[in-house]
């Protein structure tokens, strides 16, 4: 497939236009509308022919077999999850908070890496409306910034005198095009993959672009160590007015695909923008802390546990209700975001529904059993390449103890009796992952940010973890959910159980691991025998 050339990038286009997020002509305050396809007529006719009238018997009959028809056919198809309840056409949302899907499915845009179109709302020009729109100050901490048209966008701020910062994860902060073949060589199997991908882009170096323009940039060796945890937030802050966060990072591969394969859609992922001082002054303040004297100064910028984070903290917007904790904290602090959520997963009365990139939480999950008990409904979509390692709570709630590849199950494991039905994982394009980090609360509130459900999000990395309180925005991320159920596996997939019998020929029911001591800091559960891995 021909990529575009940078000289033939398609410009960014407003979000109004591209992201389907504005009011129309006439709405009230604060409603949003999402654009229909646009209808052709049928081949060969000019005009929509009538419809005929129907006789009140043949609406019963067609309603009675829009009903049956699913049921009968359901006992002769697999299992496969089923969409409860369809999005309407035009959904509202709270007023000063906007949430933007990358592969929403009744929006489109043209794509900036191949100029095709492609479904879903343009996070990148989400990204870039706010930067644009800017009058005195940018702020940005997100642990990847690759997209190159961003970068343009800050240099340009940056030469009209605002204010500009970036604050970036350390495995990210190095230009790629400054890197020979030997530097190349010293990567990462993953990283030397992401720089052939954006290598494959050809549209420039965003960091490259970024120092070029002289735009100030740290990222989180710079308190003086080689990098605390993972800098895995993803936020930007505008004028201490406008707030943009979310699951994704500031890449082609978050966004819309990877550069070098065109069949992918990029990884599943949301922003969100609000619209408000106090939350504005919020993530401002958690910057500062990161920020500190910036280059050239001290190194008295604060990551990770030196941050010494308070607990959540709560902000009116409109109607809604936002609390935000950052993270992280540590094990014996008891605002640490693993309690923060089994706090909110108390109050659920009748339904939670999760999409998550990585579940490793037991915790969590030994909240989810008490929820089950008491009749809660639960859903949870989880990525396909987490889903199913040793150190998933997915496999819990699937009634399953798996040993990892040394034949050790995880300390404290407890696998449900009975594997829960509602639990599968979404089909997605090859190379994409499901990145979302989102739980929706009796079709009320809403979970979103940074924070993968994990013991390395609470105790070791820089992460944004929200609670948003509007059933407006949360009929939002139910009919993204909704979408993803579409065509999910559900339960014990081939796949699953062809890796399950494997681990017990060679291990038996496996040797349990031992308890990990509070104070000692834990990698993403078990996975990565201890190496530090840069999860997105």
């Amino acid at each position: 497939m021909e990529r575009s050339s940078p000289d033939r990038r398609p410009a960014a286009t407003p979000i109004l236009q591209a992201g389907g997020l504005g009011p129309r002509r006439g709405d009230p305050p604060g409603s949003q509308h999402l654009p229909q396809p646009r209808q052709r007529p049928a081949r060969g006719s000019q005009a929509r022919k009538p419809e005929r009238l129907r006789s009140p018997l043949c609406d019963l009959l067609a309603t009675a077999l829009s009903v049956a028809l699913p049921l009968l056919l359901a006992g002769c198809t697999p299992i496969e999850a089923r969409i409860e309840g369809a999005p309407a056409a035009d959904l509202p949302l709270p007023p000063g908070i906007q949430v933007a899907f990358n592969q929403r499915f009744n929006q489109r845009y043209r794509s900036p890496i191949n100029g095709g179109w492609r479904q879903g709302d343009d996070l990148e020009a989400l990204i870039l409306t706010a930067i644009q729109g800017a009058q005195r100050e940018i702020l940005v901490a997100v642990q990847e910034l690759s997209l190159p048209r961003v970068a343009e966008a800050l240099v340009e701020a940056h030469r009209r005198g605002l204010r500009v910062a970036v604050v970036l994860e350390n495995t990210y902060s190095t230009p790629w095009s400054s890197l020979n073949l030997h530097d190349q060589a010293a990567l990462q199997p993953h990283q030397r993959h992401r720089v052939a991908q954006l290598v494959a882009l050809g549209q420039g170096d965003a960091v490259a672009i970024l120092h070029q323009g002289g735009v100030p940039l740290i990222d989180d060796t710079a308190d003086g160590s080689r990098g605390s945890g993972l800098m895995h937030h993803k936020f930007m802050v505008v004028d201490r007015r406008v707030v943009v966060t979310g699951s994704a990072n500031f890449s082609p591969s978050c966004i819309h695909g990877d550069p070098d394969d065109p069949s992918t859609r990029g990884n599943v992922n949301h922003l969100l923008r609000f619209d408000s001082p106090e939350l504005a002054t919020l993530f401002a303040g958690e910057f500062s802390r990161l920020w500190g004297d910036g280059p050239g100064g001290l190194p008295d910028s604060l990551f990770g546990l030196a941050k010494a984070e308070g607990p959540g903290q709560r902000v009116r917007i409109g109607a809604a209700t936002v609390t935000v904790l950052f993270a992280p904290h540590r094990r014996r602090d008891g605002a640490n975001g693993l309690l923060w959520l089994e706090q909110q997963f108390a109050g659920v009365q009748r339904s939670i529904d999760m999409a998550l990139f990585v579940f490793s939480a037991q915790n969590l999950a030994d909240a989810l059993a008490v929820l089950h008990q008491r009749g809660v409904r639960i859903r949870l979509l989880a990525d396909p390449g987490f889903a199913n390692r040793s150190f998933s709570e997915v496999l819990d709630l699937l009634a399953i103890g798996q040993p990892d590849h040394r034949c050790l199950l995880e300390a404290g494991n407890r696998p449900w009796q009975q594997a829960l039905e509602g639990v599968g994982t979404p089909r997605l394009a090859g190379g994409d992952k499901l990145h979302h980090k989102i739980a929706v609360l009796d079709g009320r509130s809403v979970i979103s940010g940074s924070f993968n459900w994990s013991p390395s999000a609470a105790f070791q990395n820089d992460e944004t973890l929200l609670r948003i309180d509007s059933p407006l925005l949360a009929a939002h991320f139910n009919a993204e959910i909704d979408r993803l159920w579409r065509g999910a596996e559900l339960g014990v997939t081939a796949r699953l159980e062809r890796k399950r019998q494997r681990q017990q020929r060679l291990c038996g029911s496996g040797q349990q691991r031992r308890e990990i001591r509070p104070a000692e800091p834990a990698s993403v559960r078990g996975g990565w025998g201890g190496v530090r891995q840069p999860l997105s």
